[in-house]
């Protein structure tokens, strides 16, 4: 199984991150893909790989909360990276309009530069949306001219908004949300092709019933698993194997 977001170089894993490691792989959870969030994340998220080498792999990019009024900057020292270590994907990139608007356009401009960043490197996406579903579809329907792959992590959205997302080339990560008893996923999970599925932690954050509020790690993967198995009537293991594969090809596993 492959956990195909997490953080796990973040600071609040600096005490145990060997431990979460290893229950990871007692779980059968063997690869953990790291995305790129900011500057500062760089190197602890490079660290990891390297301390962890047969499991981890990094992805580079800027996270669209971190977007400011610098970011021309800040992408172009992000770019050099691609220069200077292999990455798997363009990550995480997006839209956010949760938290604040105020660089909206920014965000918007850094989105399609590392779309087009991805174009030009043969690398899937791996984009982040928090109340900006319809906007980054709209922006991805203008940039796609049948290069551009990638994945919606951290999918909460509707039955229609999957097709969309799924007819524009994307894949859907599902992680914690589709454990939650409110989360509303327990309807569209049924309806989603499999084939355009991969499994996420987005750890520490957004942990699956039953440690919901607590810190998230890799090892709950096969917890995300189970809730899709159950609402699919399959077994876990036909789970494990599909959405495995749909990784392996994503990201050239």
């Amino acid at each position: 199984m492959i956990d195909t977001h997490a953080h796990i170089y973040a600071s609040e894993f600096d005490q145990d991150r060997d431990e979460v490691v290893e229950r990871a792989l007692a779980q059968g959870i063997n690869q953990i893909l790291l995305p790129n969030i900011d500057l500062d994340s760089i190197v602890p998220m490079l660290a990891t790989e390297a301390r962890y080498p047969d499991v981890c792999r990094s992805m580079m990019g800027l996270h669209p909360c971190y977007v400011d009024g610098d970011v021309e900057q800040t992408l172009a020292t992000v770019k050099v990276w691609f220069d200077k270590h292999p990455f798997i994907a363009v990550g995480e990139i997006g839209i956010d309009l949760y938290w604040d608007k105020t660089y909206r356009q920014e965000q918007e401009w850094a989105f399609t530069t590392q779309l087009n960043w991805a174009k030009a490197l043969n690398l899937p996406v791996v984009i982040h949306t928090r109340d900006s579903i319809e906007e980054t579809l709209t922006l991805l329907e203008q940039e796609q001219d049948g290069q551009l792959r990638g994945v919606f992590h951290c999918f909460g959205g509707s039955v229609d908004e999957a097709k969309a997302i799924n007819e524009l080339g994307f894949h859907l990560g599902l992680g914690g949300v589709s454990t939650f008893k409110n989360g509303g996923m327990d309807k569209v999970i049924p309806h989603l092709d499999l084939s355009k599925v991969i499994l996420e932690t987005d750890c520490p954050y957004l942990a699956p019933v039953p440690h919901r509020g607590k810190r998230n790690e890799p090892a709950y993967t096969q917890l995300v698993a189970q809730r899709v198995a159950d609402l699919r009537e399959m077994s876990i293991e036909e789970v494990d194997v599909l959405t495995t594969d749909n990784a392996r090809k994503l990201f050239k596993l």
